[in-house]
């Protein structure tokens, strides 16, 4: 098969893992700028354009778009489904799943286990709000952050107040989670390839910080999962549309809640905590799952 990574750099970790793993199953792999990419909307022949010149077909696409160019980025993808590519995981599911409220709700619909969620747009909402999500200790988030950036841990109802009315005066949008408390500062990722759970790992924050998050010096071991926590993630990839989806929970004592459902979960801390060949298994996945290869696919550019 012919692949192309949608990825702005090809020296990140994940990107270069994909290609590692599809050039050793015999494939070929471009990695393709994704805001390099500029699109013919035709009716009859849409096509793609890169770096001066008509991109050659692909057999399939791995989008690795990163959230701050979700928009552009989802627009190319658009662009290959219009010329019948295979996708990893199409455009509507990555909008949807980068759209953190947007996500809760489709997830609270499927009856999938989240913690207490708050919305609201007039200061004059917040104190009914605060106590909406159970009072401080809270969670208050900006709906547009990721690595755990925008996130702030509230000790108490005046501090919350305080940090929603300095959002709001900001015009940003934010959203106002319960803190479990039980969760110790620790959340499990799991890796969900099609309708399985290929791997999973265990982040735990720093002394001190509540955000698990690998990039803020979390640390990532290798866990074993309960049927309900797989369970939870593999539907709340399908509720996204997903096929490929790192999905964080969190265990409370009610059981396990869902704190995000991330479309291009990196490979990096999950491959080396458990030792598996996760970009390995995504290639056979799309080998196994998309079109049929052509028989020639032409040698890679970059």
């Amino acid at each position: 098969m012919h692949i192309g990574i949608l990825s702005r750099n090809r020296r990140l970790y994940s990107t270069r893992r994909l290609i590692e793993a599809a050039e050793a199953r015999g494939h070929t792999a471009r990695v393709v700028d994704t805001l390099r990419c500029y699109m013919n909307i035709a009716s009859h022949r849409p096509s793609i354009h890169y770096k001066g010149e008509e991109i050659e077909p692909f057999d399939a696409i791995v989008p690795r778009i990163g959230a701050s160019v979700t928009f552009y980025g989802c627009a190319v993808l658009r662009q290959f489904e219009m010329m019948s590519t295979y996708v990893l995981n199409d455009s509507v599911s990555i909008t949807r799943s980068r759209d953190k409220l947007r996500s809760l709700q489709l997830l609270s619909r499927k009856g999938l286990g989240l913690p207490v969620t708050g919305f609201a747009h007039s200061p004059d909402d917040i104190p009914d709000l605060i106590t909406m999500v159970k009072g401080a200790p809270l969670v208050i988030k900006l709906l547009e952050g990721t690595q755990g950036i925008g996130v702030v841990l509230a000790e108490t109802n005046q501090a919350a107040e305080s940090v929603i009315q300095a959002f709001m005066g900001m015009k940003a949008n934010i959203m106002v989670q319960e803190y479990i408390k039980e969760a110790k500062g620790a959340d499990v990722r799991c890796l969900v390839i099609g309708d399985k759970v290929v791997a999973a790992m265990k982040r735990q924050a720093l002394e001190g910080e509540f955000r698990s998050n690998l990039h803020r010096g979390g640390t990532a071991s290798v866990i074993r999962i309960t049927p309900e926590e797989r369970s939870t993630a593999i539907r709340a990839a399908k509720a996204m549309g997903l096929r490929v989806a790192g999905v964080d929970l969190l265990r409370s004592n009610h059981g396990p809640v869902i704190m995000e459902v991330n479309s291009s979960p990196g490979l990096q801390g999950i491959e080396t905590a458990t030792g598996k060949d996760i970009a390995g298994q995504i290639i056979d996945y799309i080998a196994k799952n998309g079109v049929t290869p052509r028989k020639a696919p032409p040698k890679p550019k970059g």
